[in-house]
């Protein structure tokens, strides 16, 4: 009988300085159940040395389970996850920021509802629980708050943070959706038309965050915000 696998989906976009820390850690990882792990890096036609450092990597760590696509004109981050969830074999998927934000030690924690055969789907929410969290923006915090709550009036669910990165999916789940958002509109498009399919099981798990400032390489701004709005309104009310 085969093992479980976690397939791993890593969008990188200029992330040359940090892409082999994460690397390092999601290597690291010991996943409960002794579920196997595939790391897909999708380079989203970074223009520093991302690639250089990609290929790198995986020619010092040869047995490592990665996989290297590369788009060659720049599409967006939400293009880099559509290509990541297409190639992705493993039972589960999870998306992974190319920088340190998030900790891959904490798949577990969103592991384990799905493997308790509790979710289909789990969030990991950087505002609830009592992990370690970076105090940086007011106004990010707030703007994410309201496109969660936003979020939850037209999907009539409790999220407390929709915007996340770490969001895990069965994988036969997450591979049957046309996804047409390309950059940060993938957030609510992916929660609107999941929260759709009949007798989903949504769950939320706290997880810690380590947020980076705009020099340290944060990318998201004001307009990704209003674009989330609209992504939100658009696939809640008038794309199904």
């Amino acid at each position: 009988m085969s093992k479980d696998k976690l397939s791993i989906v890593i969008p990188a976009y200029n992330e040359a300085k940090t892409i082999h820390l994460i690397l390092d850690k999601v290597m690291a990882v010991e996943l409960i159940d002794n579920i196997d792990k595939e790391i897909l890096i999708v380079n989203d036609a970074s223009t520093d040395d991302t690639e250089f450092a990609i290929l790198s990597y995986i020619k010092t760590n040869g047995t490592a389970p990665i996989k290297y696509l590369k788009h060659e004109i720049n599409q967006g981050k939400g293009a880099a996850l559509h290509t990541g969830i297409r190639e992705a074999t493993g039972n589960y998927t999870i998306i992974q920021d190319a920088d340190l934000e998030y900790d891959p030690n904490e798949y577990n924690i969103l592991l384990k509802p799905v493997l308790d055969g509790f979710a289909d789907v789990v969030y990991g929410s950087r505002f609830m629980g009592g992990k370690p969290h970076r105090i940086l923006f007011f106004w990010h915090s707030i703007g994410n708050k309201f496109l969660t709550f936003l979020s939850n009036m037209l999907t009539n669910l409790n999220l407390t943070d929709m915007e996340t990165c770490y969001k895990l999916f069965k994988t036969e789940i997450i591979q049957k959706i046309q996804f047409k958002e390309k950059r940060f509109g993938f957030e609510p498009e992916v929660t609107a038309r999941v929260s759709r399919i009949p007798g989903i099981r949504f769950y939320e798990v706290g997880i810690s965050y380590y947020g980076r400032t705009y020099e340290e390489g944060k990318k998201i701004g004001w307009r990704d915000g209003f674009r989330a709005i609209y992504c939100i309104v658009k696939y809640n009310l008038f794309v199904k």
